[in-house]
């Protein structure tokens, strides 16, 4: 068990074979916009300064509370409800209250991949505007997050590609039947809360156009003018805040696109190219090859061949 209100763990279980080392393992990665999907339990911690990195965070607190700050902005994370929000605004657990031997359970998911989820509507424009979000309990609870512990730490790829499965749906779920806010997102809001809503508002209204024109072609110009500042600001300020140009991420989300069709498997590889908006075969392939270390066609064999 991963929870300190439950049995805790024996020396003989503390003493088990560690699962199978994986690549990401080292999902934390500073300053990377785009992070590696982890889980982890551990006890609550004050965070001695703020931090950020590529991920939308899950926060699941056993017992007590603990105090959050999100940019300035204040927010009191409760025990036993699942708690989202967007990392890369920076955030700090400031104060812990009650927590005794209770537990955390965080669940980092890249924001590439939660931003390639569909029918997500509002909750997407609510986290990536800097909103803080409680899933309700039909939602989510503690067994299943226990599952989903087991499965990542099995160091089984395909329990794990489940659990990311299972992420998507929990969100659909929560996009239906809505969630509580903690911290209204800065697009809901007609003040702001620092300084730096401003530009993190223009970055999210240009992810937003490239994510729903990902198979057009998408120009610097194009994406500053959705936002309407010049491209040389607007390029610059997307990096700043995303910690990758505009190009590279564009480049992501397309090959994260084509990752999908591939796994549908009905369509040919030109296809999965043109619908994942690259402009050629040949440019396809290298950023493939590139990004995954192998073709399109050796994934799409090893993974339903």
């Amino acid at each position: 068990m991963i929870v300190g209100d439950l049995p805790a763990p024996t020396r003989q279980r503390e003493k088990a074979p560690r699962p199978t080392p994986r690549p990401d393992r080292s999902f934390y990665a500073s300053g990377k916009a785009f992070g590696r999907f982890g889980i982890r339990a551990f006890p609550p911690q004050i965070m001695a300064a703020p931090h950020s990195h590529g991920h939308i965070e899950f926060n699941w607190l056993t017992s007590g509370h603990m105090d959050y700050v999100f940019d300035g902005g204040p927010v009191t994370v409760e025990a036993n409800r699942l708690v989202a929000f967007w990392a890369g605004i920076p955030h700090q657990t400031v104060a812990l209250h009650d927590i005794g031997e209770g537990r955390q359970l965080n669940i980092y998911l890249p924001m590439d991949a939660f931003l390639e989820m569909p029918q997500l509507g509002r909750l997407t424009e609510t986290l990536m505007g800097g909103g803080v979000i409680q899933l309700t309990p039909e939602c989510i609870g503690l067994d299943t997050l226990e599952r989903w512990h087991g499965d990542y730490r099995s160091g089984s790829s395909l329990r794990t590609d489940l659990v990311r499965a299972e992420i998507g749906t929990m969100f659909r779920r929560a996009a239906i039947t809505g969630w509580d806010t903690l911290l209204p997102a800065w697009l809901e809001k007609s003040g702001t809360r620092t300084r730096t809503t401003t530009p993190v508002r223009y970055v999210v209204r240009m992810v937003r156009h490239i994510v729903e024109n990902i198979t057009d072609p998408l120009s610097a110009e194009d994406i500053a003018r959705v936002v309407g500042l010049h491209p040389n600001y607007a390029t610059n300020l997307f990096t700043k805040v995303m910690h990758i140009s505009v190009q590279k991420f564009v480049t992501r989300m397309r090959l994260i696109r084509a990752r999908s069709l591939l796994f549908d498997g009905s369509l040919s590889i030109a296809n999965v190219a043109f619908q994942s908006g690259f402009v050629s075969q040949t440019q396809f392939y290298e950023h493939f090859r590139k990004a995954y270390g192998m073709t399109p066609s050796q994934m799409r064999k090893d993974t339903i061949g």
